[in-house]
C-alpha cells in the first residue's frame, strides 16, 4: 500500500489466557470506518487481535469503507482460526487505519497481506509492527513500563504509537496500542486508560488539528497471573502513554522546538488546561520560539482570550527559568532567557488557585508549513 514496498500492515495478537481490551478514540464527529468498526467491538471488552494499516486512513469513503473494515476483520479472523485452530469472530478484532483521507484502501493489497502478516508472527515483531504503522513519522515509537516479568509476580506494559502532524486534543492524530500481561479485566483496563490518556495524549496539542482516525487501544493477556493494585497499574499505563506522547511532540511535522507549557496557580485544572492549550495554540507564539525570541507579551495575549479566572495586574511568565513578566508587566532582563537547546519551558502563573496542567506543542516552522502543503489529507 506504500510506496517503495515500506512495512504498512501490522498484526498484534493477544495469545490469552485472558483477552481482555479497552479503547479511547477520536472526539472528531467525522469518524473513520476502523472508527466506528473498533468501537462497537470494544463494547464487548474483548479482542484478540489488532489489524493496523498505513497507506489509506479509510476514512470519509462511505458505506464502502465500513464494508472494507469489516472484511478486514473477517479476513484476519479467518486466517487466525486458519493459523490456530481456535475459532476467532470477527467481532473480536480492531481495525485500524492511517494515511489519506477519501481515498478508499487497496483491498487487493490488504487481504493478502494479512495473511503474510499472520504467517510472520512472531513474539520478537514489536519494532517491526511500529514501522510499518508509520506514515509522516521519521521514526518507529516504542515504550515500556512496570515492575518486568522476571520479578517474582512481575508483569510489563508495553506500547506502540504513530503520529507525526494533525496533534491535537481528541487524543492526537495518531494510532496506539499498548499491551500488557497483568491479569486486569476490561473495567479495569478501560478506567486505567482513560486516566493515563488524559494527562498525556489528550494534552499534546502540536498544531490544533484533530485526526478521523485516532484510537488508543489497551490489551491484557493476563498471562503473568498477576493482578497489580489498580493504581500501580494505571501509573504504568500512565508512564507509557507519557512516553509515546512525548515522543509524538519531538516527531512533529518540520518541528524544531518542544515546548512545555505548565499553568500553575489556577483556579480549576479545567483552567489550566484551557489556558495551556490557548498559549499551544497561539501561532505568533510559536514562530517566536522558532525565532529564539522569549516574547511573553504573546503568552499574556493567549492567555486573554480564554475564560479562565485570573486577574491580568498579577499574572506572571518564565520562559526556561527566567521571569520575564511579573504582575502582568516586564520583570527580569529577557536577553537572560536560552533558548537555544531543543526543548523550552513556559510557565504561566495565573494566582488564582492551586490547580496545574501541563500541555506540550512545538514551534511552528517553514518546514511544517512545506509538509502539510504538499501532503494531500
Amino acid at each position: 500500500m506504500k510506496d517503495g514496498g515500506a512495512l504498512d500492515l501490522a498484526l498484534v495478537v493477544n495469545d490469552g489466557p485472558r483477552r481482555a481490551a479497552a479503547g479511547v478514540f477520536t472526539s472528531n464527529r467525522v469518524q473513520a470506518a476502523p472508527v466506528q468498526w473498533s468501537r462497537q467491538v470494544l463494547k464487548a471488552g474483548a479482542v484478540t487481535a489488532v489489524v493496523l494499516n498505513s497507506g489509506g486512513a479509510n476514512a470519509c469513503t462511505g458505506p464502502t469503507g465500513f464494508q472494507d473494515t469489516h472484511a478486514t476483520a473477517e479476513k484476519v479472523a479467518a486466517a487466525l482460526t486458519a493459523a490456530g485452530g481456535t475459532e476467532v469472530g470477527a467481532g473480536e478484532v480492531a481495525v485500524c487505519s492511517t494515511g489519506l483521507i477519501g481515498v478508499h484502501l487497496p483491498m487487493d493489497a490488504l487481504l493478502p497481506g494479512v495473511d503474510t502478516a499472520v504467517a510472520a508472527l512472531t513474539g520478537d515483531g514489536g519494532e517491526a509492527a511500529a514501522r510499518a504503522i508509520m506514515t509522516t513519522d521519521t521514526v518507529h515509537k516504542t515504550a515500556v513500563a512496570g515492575p518486568g516479568t522476571t520479578a517474582a509476580g512481575g508483569w510489563v506494559v508495553g506500547g506502540m504509537a504513530k503520529g507525526a502532524g494533525m496533534l491535537a486534543p481528541g487524543l492526537a492524530t495518531m494510532l496506539v496500542v499498548l499491551t500488557t500481561d497483568a491479569d486486569v479485566d476490561a473495567a479495569g483496563l478501560d478506567a486505567a486508560l482513560r486516566e493515563a490518556t488524559r494527562t498525556t495524549f489528550d494534552r499534546v496539542d502540536s498544531d490544533g488539528c484533530m485526526s478521523t482516525n485516532d484510537t488508543v487501544l489497551l490489551l491484557a493477556s493476563g498471562a503473568s497471573g498477576t493482578t497489580p493494585p489498580a493504581d500501580e497499574f494505571t501509573e504504568a499505563v500512565r508512564r507509557v502513554c507519557a512516553d509515546l506522547a512525548q515522543q509524538l511532540v519531538h516527531d512533529a511535522e518540520g518541528a524544531s522546538k518542544d515546548i512545555r507549557i505548565e499553568v500553575t496557580g489556577a483556579a480549576t485544572e479545567d483552567d489550566a488546561v484551557e489556558v495551556g492549550r490557548s498559549i499551544a495554540r497561539n501561532n505568533l507564539f510559536k514562530c517566536a520560539v522558532h525565532g529564539e525570541d522569549p516574547n511573553w507579551g504573546r503568552v499574556l495575549s493567549a492567555i486573554g482570550t480564554t475564560s479562565a479566572a485570573f486577574e491580568p495586574d498579577r499574572l506572571d511568565v518564565a520562559i526556561n527559568g527566567v521571569w520575564v513578566c511579573r504582575a502582568g508587566a516586564a520583570a527580569e532582563d529577557r536577553d537572560l532567557v536560552d533558548m537555544t537547546g531543543r526543548e523550552v519551558r513556559v510557565t504561566a502563573h495565573l494566582a488564582a488557585g492551586d490547580a496545574t496542567a501541563v500541555i506540550w506543542t512545538n514551534d511552528l516552522t517553514a518546514d511544517y508549513v512545506h509538509e502539510n502543503s504538499a501532503y494531500s489529507s
